[in-house]
């Protein structure tokens, strides 16, 4: 496990991330790419863009957002659900599996 990581993540009152600085400006700068492109997508509703153009600004956000979700669900994997299943509580497959769940409808 990453040393830079806060191991804390197991105690339901401490549910905090658990990302190195690195990872966490990296999510950041694809958050903050991500809502220049909200904006973006609006502006272009807002001109009247052709629809087709916009759903394809629409797709790639969506992209870019699933892109974030993979990172924060790969970091989880390997932290916090490692952990609290290294312990024990195998009640930590449920969460996870609800969070899939969720993903995957969007």
């Amino acid at each position: 496990m990453d040393q830079n990581m806060n191991h804390d993540c197991h105690l339901p009152e401490e549910r905090k991330s658990h990302h190195s600085d690195n990872v966490k400006k990296n999510l950041v700068t694809r958050l903050n790419r991500i809502e220049g492109q909200i904006r973006g997508i609006k502006g272009l509703i807002e001109k009247d863009t052709y629809c087709d153009d916009v759903i394809t600004q629409i797709a790639a956000t969506q992209s870019a957002l699933n892109s974030v979700a993979k990172i924060l669900l790969e970091g989880h994997l390997k932290t916090c659900v490692l952990e609290r299943i290294n312990e024990g509580d195998t009640e930590v497959l449920d969460e996870v599996l609800l969070t899939i769940e969720k993903l995957m409808k969007k």
